[in-house]
């Protein structure tokens, strides 16, 4: 391996890492518009937010409704996210699953892991 010489490769050294977890066995991998869904439910509740469907489906920046509601259907049958009630029987609250934070957890190793080879060759 070669020894990071700029900050720029104590993150390619992560995408590196990264790009391993996704031949483990876990939960099947997601598509770009998938991902970005999945950021957006993370930082929702990062910030401890509320993220409904109907507050997805209104993003315009991730496309058509239909489109963002199948991808949100897609994500429910693959493990990432499950829906959960609200006092409006009609609104579902979106949640990442046990899986998808496990998923999250290994990313973040990731990136430690990437910082502290730097540190060592710094």
């Amino acid at each position: 391996m070669t020894t990071p010489k700029r900050p720029a490769d104590i993150y390619l050294r992560f995408l590196q890492l990264a790009e391993a977890l996704r031949g483990l066995p876990s939960l099947p991998p997601l598509d770009p518009l998938e991902e970005r869904i999945l950021a957006i439910v993370a930082r929702a509740r990062q910030e401890e937010g509320r993220l409904s469907v109907r507050d997805m489906m209104a993003k315009h920046e991730l496309g058509a409704p239909a489109t963002v509601h199948s991808r949100l259907k897609s994500m429910r049958e693959k493990g990432w996210l499950m829906l959960t009630d609200t006092e409006d029987a009609r609104r579902k609250q979106i949640e990442l699953t046990q899986a998808a934070l496990l998923h999250f957890d290994k990313l973040s190793t990731c990136l430690v892991q990437a910082a502290a080879q730097s540190d060592r060759v710094a």
